[in-house]
């Protein structure tokens, strides 16, 4: 059962804790779901939304009315696993194909992400998939149910790129026989572009487009076709890396953060053949999504990143500067924020986290 939210509040901010001023904008909260994972906007206008533990809505944007979609494959749900992200096909408005990702179960009590591609119908009162297909997963299997990342974003060429954690099983980060710890890239049918960088290697290895992550929760383009991604380090040390081509971002050899042991990782600055983030966090915000903001709405805004902060309980602005990056202002949302889009309006958009996580529209005071 849905509860409609249609109060409108306003969010006293600051940039730092001793520098309290008003935000810019006003937050209205549209719905409230059942552990809301990500969310992305169809052509009409309306939202698709992911819930945890395996239910597709789609959500009016204008009285939060949501209606389940049937077809969605059953996922094994606990821990951080579950139903991840949504994302349409970049010609969805001709051919309908949406991605999902989830966390499915394998034998013997091991678990790993998967990708699907599937025909969306969207009419009202025949919300469903249909033509599900299977076109990636994580391998391999492990135990556990942390760590699946699983994020999704397609390119302008149309390649989709998916963030894939190391499960919390360290070392597979740097395995190039398997694929955790990685982001991948693919055409849109699961197959291997032939220019990706280790597309000679074959297998596994031909997917990865870059290695060394933990857990990797946004990722997002800027207007140059740059790729950034988001990403929780361990006990201190969440990054934002420009992601380039076949490099190797060092986890678990090195960190800005340190085991939850206690025990000592090495810092970037040890080790310069890794490629190290471009701002680090510590304590941690905890990032559950990314976006670049291209909208007219928020005009001194166009081009910044904005992060969905967890443990912050925070929305993170970030001001690019050509190769490097900062923090700029950090909006108290007073939740977890699990993830942020933005609207086919320019209207910022963000998804609470856990039972009871709101729908929250962002448009300027």
């Amino acid at each position: 059962m849905f509860r409609l939210l249609i109060a409108v509040f306003t969010l006293v901010t600051s940039a730092c804790a001793s520098d309290a001023t008003e935000a810019p904008f006003v937050t209205e909260a549209i719905a409230s779901f059942d552990e809301p994972w990500a969310m992305a906007f169809l052509p009409d206008g309306r939202l698709l939304v992911t819930e945890k533990k395996g239910r597709l809505l789609v959500v009016s944007t204008a009285d939060g009315d949501a209606q389940p979609v049937s077809g969605v494959p059953d996922v094994d749900y606990g821990g951080q696993g579950g139903l991840g992200d949504v994302a349409l096909h970049p010609d969805f408005a001709d051919n309908n194909r949406v991605y999902l990702s989830y966390a499915e179960p394998g034998d013997d009590g091991v678990r790993g992400a998967a990708v699907i591609s599937a025909t969306l119908n969207v009419a009202p009162g025949s919300e469903s998939l249909s033509n599900v297909q299977v076109i990636w997963r994580q391998q391999p299997k492990v135990t556990g149910r942390g760590h699946y990342g699983h994020r999704l974003l397609f390119s302008d060429d149309g390649h989709l790129f998916i963030s894939s954690g190391d499960r919390k099983k360290f070392d597979p980060a740097q395995d190039m026989e398997g694929n955790l710890g990685k982001i991948v890239r693919l055409k849109d049918d699961g197959t291997v572009p032939a220019d990706n960088p280790f597309a000679a290697s074959g297998g596994v290895t031909a997917q990865i487009w870059s290695l060394g992550h933990r857990n990797p929760l946004g990722i997002a383009f800027d207007a140059s076709g740059q790729l950034w991604n988001v990403e929780m380090g361990p006990r201190g040390g969440d990054e934002l890396n420009r992601v380039l081509r076949g490099e190797n971002y060092g986890y678990p050899i090195v960190s800005n953060g340190r085991h939850y042991s206690g025990k000592n990782i090495p810092d970037h600055d040890t080790r310069p053949e890794f490629e190290a983030p471009k701002a680090w966090w510590t304590p941690v915000i905890s990032p559950g999504g990314f976006i670049i903001y291209s909208g007219d709405r928020f005009g001194d805004w166009q081009g910044d990143g904005f992060i969905a902060g967890l443990s912050s309980e925070a929305l993170i602005r970030i001001e690019f500067n050509g190769d490097d990056a900062r923090e700029a202002e950090r909006f108290p949302m007073g939740k977890r924020i699990r993830a942020v889009t933005q609207g086919p309006e320019g209207a910022i958009w963000l998804l609470e986290d856990k039972a009871g996580g709101r729908l929250l529209k962002l448009t300027p005071r």
